[in-house]
């Protein structure tokens, strides 16, 4: 049964240039109403000073910050982690950053940050993969499609390339939602509203 004092929580995962445009694409068009916590992870170099949380802000009605540790992340907010500390969703809705000095999860942060919803998110959870090389987020979508979550993946580019959209949908079980950026806004507006509301996917 779904327990509807929960919140949603939507994890975005992607990669390079192009997934930066991807997710702020999607950011731009969910209202700053939307009754969600959105988590972002996008690869990036580690080792450099980050402006990201500016870049997505000018992009999106919400507020986009940056996770503190144990710190109970807020509905109507955007998240992202630090470039070396991992953003991950511990127990009781709370944000959790993995310190990787030694690079263990290297391109693997997005499955971590998708298996972490799929273990704490309860069943108002949304996971979805946006452009990227490689295949990460692939593993941990189906964990989170698996356990309850809804699984939602931009279309993939035309062969032979074959990054994390493809990879995600080739992974394992079936994809709920497969579109462009306006098309993911608006399915995630629909799940979270629990009904059509197409016409407040947009900037407030």
């Amino acid at each position: 049964m779904e327990d509807h004092s929960a919140p949603w929580f939507v994890a975005i995962g992607a990669s390079g240039g192009k997934g930066l445009s991807d997710i702020q694409a999607i950011l731009s068009l969910l209202p700053r109403s939307l009754e969600a916590v959105v988590l972002i992870v996008l690869h990036r170099p580690w080792d450099h000073l980050s402006h990201l949380a500016e870049v997505l802000g000018r992009a999106s009605p919400m507020p986009v910050r940056i996770a503190v540790d144990g710190t109970r992340l807020e509905i109507g907010n955007a998240y992202i982690g630090e470039p070396g500390d991992h953003l991950a969703l511990a127990a009781g809705s709370f944000g959790e950053l993995v310190s990787d000095p030694f690079r263990r999860h290297r391109n693997r942060t997005v499955d971590l940050l998708f298996r972490s919803v799929a273990a704490h998110g309860g069943n108002r959870m949304i996971g979805v993969v946006l452009s990227g090389s490689l295949d990460d987020g692939a593993r941990g979508l189906a964990a989170l499609h698996e356990a309850g979550g809804l699984s939602m993946v931009l279309t993939p580019n035309e062969p032979p390339d074959c990054g994390m959209p493809e990879n995600a949908i080739n992974y394992d079980g079936p994809i709920d939602r497969i579109g462009n950026p306006s098309d993911i806004a608006f399915a995630i507006c629909e799940a979270v509203s629990g009904k059509d509301q197409r016409s407040d996917c947009r900037p407030a």
